[in-house]
């Protein structure tokens, strides 16, 4: 037996948050500890059908709820948090999407504003079998369906910015936030820089699947249940959001324009690789740029997201990445779920 402690979150409506930073925690966990967490999607439950018009039925800027944050004993700045991913589980059959007039990749908004006009507000109800794994898309227009694969995420997940600064959940940036990458899913290690005494861990708007990119703005958005191990690193800082799986790292940036979030990336990524695998900086750009990957998050947040990432077999015997808290941190989710964690 593992003597760590488990803890149950289900926010009540007037608990959501809606920024990172400017809030006091909702409770106090420990380096080690496993966190089940019930969180909203981004539209708080509250568009169910094609007649609730986000604009109608919510009301900025109330709008990406996150549960929390929690307060992670020993936290201080100057280390970094460690959050595995255990499992995202749907919480209701059904998710939605929807398109607004002046949001997304393919319309004009305030920060690029064109003489087109605005896109039509229009809302799709997704079917979500959990037992078959699929997304059920369907057409307004005409009766197509199509079965898409049920691939449940974490799109917005971070901690309290630095300097006393309030961020709308909205954002995505150094701290985390909206990084609405579909990377964040169960079985990844995400590594945050603490910024504030406890970090202040929040997440919430899940989705049961989305695109690179999440072209029009919103993906399947769905409310869950999601289990987390937390550790901090005592000591070791991180100076943009990383992510960790049993087979590649990744690197994120967060800015506008969409290359300088790739240039944060990569430059990160390639700083990460010479320190784990011992490679000369030149060397380690070159491997990245033959061999990496750059899935990009969002194109439509008020910073864009791209990740940088390269696989682990790629890498001359790496060490392992923050003391091995990936593998560590997994291994204690899963004796959880075999019964032998209490």
């Amino acid at each position: 037996m593992i003597a760590v402690g488990t803890f149950t979150y289900r926010p009540a409506r007037d608990e959501l948050a809606y920024t990172f930073g400017g809030r006091l925690p909702v409770a106090h966990v420990r380096s080690g500890d496993i966190l089940e967490v019930h969180t909203k999607d981004c539209f708080g439950g509250l568009v169910r059908g094609p007649a609730d018009l986000p604009s109608r039925v919510c009301r900025m800027p109330y709008l990406n709820p996150v549960s929390g944050p929690f307060f992670v004993e020993d936290a201080e700045p100057g280390d970094t948090l460690a959050v595995h991913i255990a499992s995202i589980v749907p919480t209701r059959d059904w998710g939605v999407s929807a398109t607004f007039p002046h949001f997304g990749a393919l319309t004009s908004t305030s920060h690029t504003a064109t003489l087109q006009p605005p896109l039509q507000e229009r809302v799709w109800v997704y079917d979500i079998d959990r037992q078959a794994g699929v997304v059920r898309f369907h057409a307004t227009g005409s009766e197509h369906t199509v079965d898409l694969p049920l691939d449940s995420m974490i799109g917005t997940i971070g901690v309290a910015p630095a300097g006393m600064e309030t961020r709308s959940t909205i954002v995505p940036d150094i701290h985390g936030g909206n990084l609405d990458t579909p990377e964040l899913r169960a079985g990844t290690t995400l590594y945050l820089r603490v910024n504030v005494h406890g970090g202040m861990l929040a997440l919430g708007d899940g989705h049961a699947r989305q695109g690179q990119g999440e072209a029009c703005g919103v993906a399947v958005e769905i409310a869950t249940v999601t289990t987390l191990a937390v550790e901090v690193i005592k000591g070791v800082d991180t100076a943009w959001p990383r992510l960790e799986t049993d087979t590649a790292i990744m690197s994120i940036g967060c800015a506008r324009p969409l290359e300088d979030a790739y240039r944060i990336a990569h430059r990160d990524l390639t700083a990460w690789t010479v320190d784990l695998a011992g490679l000369e900086v030149l060397d380690a750009y070159q491997l990245i740029s033959q061999a990496g990957r750059a899935p990009i998050g969002n194109v439509c947040d008020p910073n864009y997201t791209v990740l940088a990432a390269i696989d682990k077999a790629l890498l001359p015997q790496p060490e392992p990445a923050y003391r091995d808290a990936h593998a560590r941190l997994r291994n204690l989710a899963n004796q959880r779920e075999e019964g032998q964690v209490r």
